[in-house]
């Protein structure tokens, strides 16, 4: 065991002080029989210096051992930390995110990867056409930012000082109200719009059951949720707000003569959420005949069930390019991880009419991009990516920002509640710990009990002696864990709350806190075999 724990790996999360070796000739039980200082306010040992794999103090104690004598390490001290590491519409150019993006059936590979990471605990990955964003429970800030950024480096093929560049960094507080407020729609591009929501949900649909999407993200993620449907039912801000399909359309628009907005001739590539919304958006500014290639004919069937009063064409994919070469303006929203259309495959297609402006439209809504930038080296040839969206999220604009100013106040009512939540877990593991502890000593005198008994008792008399010391246990234990659980809503502060705990840590010596570090190293551990 003690092999396993050596290394780069023992380098990489452990820290002793300059004591250490003084340290591990006392008793563990004496760490708690000094009351700790409260959470948060931890001073670290002025002199810290960390654990060479070299040493002969490292080659004859384990890990865990080394762990149990240091009376410097931050990882008892302090609660792992929420971060996220994000790439934006608002921080990051298209050409960087597409390269990054992670699609959605490789979420649960990412998540595993990065909990396999030495500072990572859980994980979750939320990737949009407008944002890539990774949340984690870190062991270590510095760490886990550093760990984390490595592996977008090495998946996305980018280095990891133009990741550096572009990416944002948020912890704890900040990054909880940031998911907060991406599930709200108020960090969209198109403030207020509602498929960011569903995003978020399919996240938590698509990681749950997944080893490393645990109690912090998942908890995180569906409060996220819960806040964004407060503040869409509150507020109505996504109410004359447009989606990215929306703003699509509308640019569009902005770039074909006001003659030809009924009458241009319109192809959409994929069927999917997005193709959906843009036939919808269409619809309403007046066009009644729309092409569509997509995969599959099903897809195409169930929107024509839905929207009757527009004519839909389908074609297969293997008529793309001639479907493009009759179209003035060409929708792409498509999963393809490659472009569909680069500047050989539009150079000789057939001119359009002076009538619609006299410039093929590619109005590209996909991320990774369907259509290249090499495309506008065309002659009448114009593409326009997500990034281009933003000229026409003008509308509606005031209102929703007084809107955005309500769900703001939302959000902060629902973080002190998730806080609370979060600050609730850290008695979790002594709430566990007691249990146990009470459940061996009841076991113990029960087993003690029944042979005394003999053989001449029955099965009910065993079975009502098992029950009543089951309900002696309980009922002593109900007030002490009554006075463990934290969740905001009693007049109990959260350090009085921790007081108890610590107060019980010492009277029965659970060693919670480095049995709660013992489980998390042997955890990483099994990861890496």
């Amino acid at each position: 065991m003690a092999a396993a724990f050596a290394g780069a790996k023992l380098e990489s999360i452990f820290l002793s002080n300059a004591t250490a070796a003084a340290a591990a000739s006392s008793p563990l039980s004496s760490h708690f029989q000094i009351k700790p200082p409260h959470r948060r306010t931890t001073q670290r040992a002025a002199n810290v210096v960390r654990c060479d794999s070299s040493s002969s103090n490292a080659s004859s104690l384990s890990a865990l051992q080394q762990l149990k004598t240091s009376a410097a390490d931050r990882y008892t001290k302090e609660k792992s930390s929420i971060i996220v590491i994000g790439l934006s519409i608002h921080t990051t150019p298209v050409e960087i995110r597409e390269k990054l993006a992670i699609p959605e059936a490789e979420w649960p590979r990412a998540i595993k990867e990065l909990c396999a990471l030495n500072h990572i605990e859980e994980a979750a990955v939320l990737c949009t056409c407008n944002r890539m964003e990774i949340y984690v429970v870190a062991l270590s800030q510095h760490r886990g930012v550093k760990e984390v950024t490595q592996w977008m480096s090495k998946t996305g093929g980018i280095p990891v000082s133009q990741i550096s560049d572009h990416r944002f960094l948020l912890y704890n507080t900040d990054a909880t109200r940031h998911i907060f407020q991406v599930s709200a729609g108020l960090e969209s591009l198109v403030l207020g719009e509602g498929q960011i929501l569903a995003q978020v949900k399919q996240v938590a649909k698509v990681s749950q059951g997944v080893a490393g999407f645990g109690r912090n993200i998942s908890g995180l993620f569906k409060h996220a949720i819960m806040v964004g449907k407060r503040v869409r039912t509150e507020t109505r801000i996504a109410e004359g707000a447009v989606s990215v399909s929306s703003a699509a359309v509308e640019l569009a628009l902005m770039k074909l003569p006001q003659s030809a907005h009924s009458t241009a001739r319109c192809l959409l590539i994929g069927a999917g959420k997005m193709g959906k919304l843009v036939i919808k958006h269409l619809m309403s500014k007046g066009c009644t005949r729309i092409v569509v290639v997509n995969r599959s004919v099903e897809k195409v069937d169930a929107l024509r069930e839905e929207f009757k009063d527009i004519e839909i064409i389908y074609k297969p994919v293997g008529d793309m390019m001639t479907c493009a070469g009759e179209a003035d303006v060409i929708f792409t929203s498509t999963s393809s991880e490659t472009p569909l259309f680069l500047k050989e495959n539009v150079v000789d297609l057939p001119p359009v009419g002076p009538d619609v402006g006299g410039k093929r439209l590619f109005i590209d809504i996909s991320v990774p991009r369907n259509v290249g930038s090499c495309v506008n080296e065309v002659d009448n040839t114009r593409a326009y990516n997500v990034d281009d969206l933003k000229e026409v999220v003008a509308a509606n604009r005031e209102d929703r920002l007084r809107k955005a100013m309500e769900a703001e106040a939302i959000i902060a009512e629902e973080l002190k509640v998730f806080e609370a939540w979060r600050d609730s877990l850290e008695t979790v593991p002594t709430i566990r710990k007691l249990r146990a502890y009470a459940e061996r000593i009841r076991s113990s005198d029960l087993e003690k009990c029944l042979q005394k008994m003999g053989d001449n008792a029955n099965n009910n008399a065993k079975k009502a002696v098992e029950a009543l010391s089951k309900g002696i246990v309980n009922k002593l234990l109900h007030g002490p864990l009554q006075h463990l659980r934290y969740d905001g809503t009693d007049d109990r502060t959260l350090d009085e709350t921790l007081e108890n705990m610590h107060a019980l840590n010492r009277m029965f010596n659970l060693e919670t806190e480095v049995s709660l570090l013992e489980e998390k190293i042997r955890a990483k551990v099994e990861q890496q075999k």
